[in-house]
């Protein structure tokens, strides 16, 4: 089984990964298309050439790994991907061999967390209109997909998980509660820069209510994400 994970960026993505990671039956991959889209977009992101010249830069290439034999003799296949690493949205017809999930934050949590690392220029960086499309795309396919809002899932992860799997049809493995403090030999090269955080937790965090306001020059990019979002969670 291979499950795609698409979440946008500053979410709780890299948790989750680790999640999946503390199951034996599965192997993790982490953002399989960055190369990709460094490349395309000469987006100037930290180890920027280190990580061209590390991955597979080839749409085509990337796709072709992704959905053959499930690497290391394991079952399932969690693949963490970056929905704003897909440029081509007209070249996703492979992701109807996976089970799919998006994974969602509240544009409020994730404008004011991608500013301080980025300048936030539309709203494509934060992934909402290729989430949207990938929808779109699994329900005229009718393939069915999972949506899941971090804030739900860091409230019950216990709850979540449980639902996820049952809808996929594998068995809940409590293990996906816990994980190895420190970095996952599976990791993108790239843990040094944006993996400060998640490194340090054994488990997922609580969730906690934060007291924010969009500065006035996001309020379109806001306004824009915020339609995005309440169009996913009302299909969740």
């Amino acid at each position: 089984m291979i499950i795609a994970c698409w979440s946008g960026p500053r979410n709780i993505s890299t948790a989750l990964m680790r999640s999946w990671s503390s199951r034996k039956d599965t192997f993790v991959t982490d953002e399989p298309f960055y190369a990709h889209y460094l490349k395309k977009t000469q987006k100037n992101h930290p180890m920027k050439e280190q990580i061209i010249n590390h991955y597979s830069s080839n749409y085509k290439e990337v796709v072709h790994y992704l959905t053959h034999k499930v690497p290391n003799q394991k079952s399932i296949w969690y693949q963490k991907h970056m929905a704003h690493h897909l440029i081509d949205l007209s070249e996703i017809k492979w992701i109807k061999k996976c089970q799919n999930c998006i994974l969602l934050r509240h544009p409020k949590e994730v404008i004011s967390s991608y500013i301080v690392k980025n300048n936030l220029q539309k709203v494509e960086e934060l992934g909402y209109p290729q989430q949207y499309e990938i929808a779109k795309f699994l329900k005229k396919s009718n393939k069915r997909f999972t949506v899941i809002d971090s804030e739900d899932l860091l409230k019950n992860p216990s709850k979540v998980l449980s639902d996820w799997c049952k809808s996929i049809n594998i068995d809940f493995d409590k293990s996906m509660l816990q994980w190895k403090k420190g970095p996952h030999q599976n990791d993108g090269i790239w843990w040094k820069h944006w993996y400060d955080n998640v490194i340090n937790t054994t488990g997922f965090q609580k969730y906690y209510k934060k007291d924010i306001n969009i500065e006035n020059q996001y309020d379109s990019i806001y306004n824009e994400s915020m339609e995005y979002y309440n169009y996913l969670k009302g299909i969740s």
